[in-house]
């Protein structure tokens, strides 16, 4: 494994202490040594308006989150779960990557999803819908290992780091598998 990859991580959440931006920032300690992760925030990115999706009008943030997409290899997705779906800034986001349809930077973008919840479920039901819509953009989901962080203010301390082993070690070994996983659908 000597290629060295570039991975945009996106998280699903604004809150100042989320879970799902800590994990993002745990994947950047612990990934592997030739994968390279940088963490770019949807916090500017304005409400999708087809009006302003077009070269004259297009709002820096969005321009910048697109270029970010395109010189990535792949995408490393954390998030939440907000009514058995995922979250709103999320989707906006990838609603305005994903056009124009003709030349979107998601297309073909290898990606894989994890999340982190308060409760039992870790996020599955939005990772699935994260799928069906990265399926709608012809991108190519990691699907095993997964990462379902459960309970997860036990899994974090006060500042926001993860500390469960376990959970050390089942991401550090999801973060291999996608590794493996971006360099065979680059």
């Amino acid at each position: 494994m000597s290629e060295k990859i570039k991975v945009l991580g996106i998280s699903g959440s604004l809150r100042k202490h989320s879970k799902n931006m800590a994990l993002l920032r745990a994947s950047v300690e612990l990934n592997p040594e030739n994968m390279e992760i940088e963490i770019f925030g949807l916090e500017d990115i304005p409400f999708y308006n087809q009006d302003l999706d077009n070269e004259d009008n297009l709002p820096k943030a969005v321009q910048m989150f697109k270029e970010k997409i395109t010189a990535s290899h792949s995408l490393l997705i954390a998030s939440p779960e907000y009514n058995h779906s995922v979250t709103g800034i999320l989707k906006n986001a990838i609603d305005w990557a994903s056009t124009p349809y003709s030349n979107s930077p998601l297309n073909k973008k290898p990606y894989a999803v994890m999340g982190v919840s308060g409760g039992a479920s870790g996020t599955i039901r939005s990772q699935l819908h994260f799928r069906q819509i990265a399926a709608e953009n012809n991108m190519f989901g990691m699907n095993k290992p997964e990462i379902y962080v459960t309970m997860g203010k036990s899994k974090f301390n006060e500042k926001d780091e993860l500390t469960d082993e376990p959970t050390r070690e089942r991401l550090k070994k999801f973060l291999e598998a996608f590794y493996e996983w971006t360099l065979r659908n680059l």
